[in-house]
């Protein structure tokens, strides 16, 4: 799912959250966008959102915002299960590079 300009708004799943009445129930959402002709990636997003009741499209929209921020994140590639910067890729892979391995990718 793209959010470039030429990005079709009937994707993005701020779109679905328009057609809907609050409180809803997560699996009311998802079928309802599945009904409003919604993209299969944005119908398994609205699947996964942590809570199963939703009072109202704000704290929809706080799930989102939280799970793209995680998401823009990233693991480290060691296993180790830190979280790590993702803006600062290029800079780790040279400071943290094995002698005479300084390029950046």
């Amino acid at each position: 799912m793209a959010f470039g300009l030429g990005e079709d708004p009937s994707r993005l799943p701020v779109a679905q959250l328009d057609m809907v009445e609050f409180p809803i129930w997560r699996e009311q959402l998802a079928r309802q966008a599945a009904d409003n002709g919604a993209d299969a990636d944005v119908i398994n997003l609205l699947k996964c959102l942590p809570q199963a009741r939703y009072e109202s499209k704000d704290g929809v929209m706080r799930d989102l915002a939280e799970a793209a921020r995680r998401f823009a994140m990233g693991r480290s590639q060691e296993g180790d299960g830190a979280v790590r910067d993702r803006r600062n890729i290029g800079r780790d892979m040279v400071e943290g590079a094995p002698e005479g391995m300084t390029r950046h990718p």
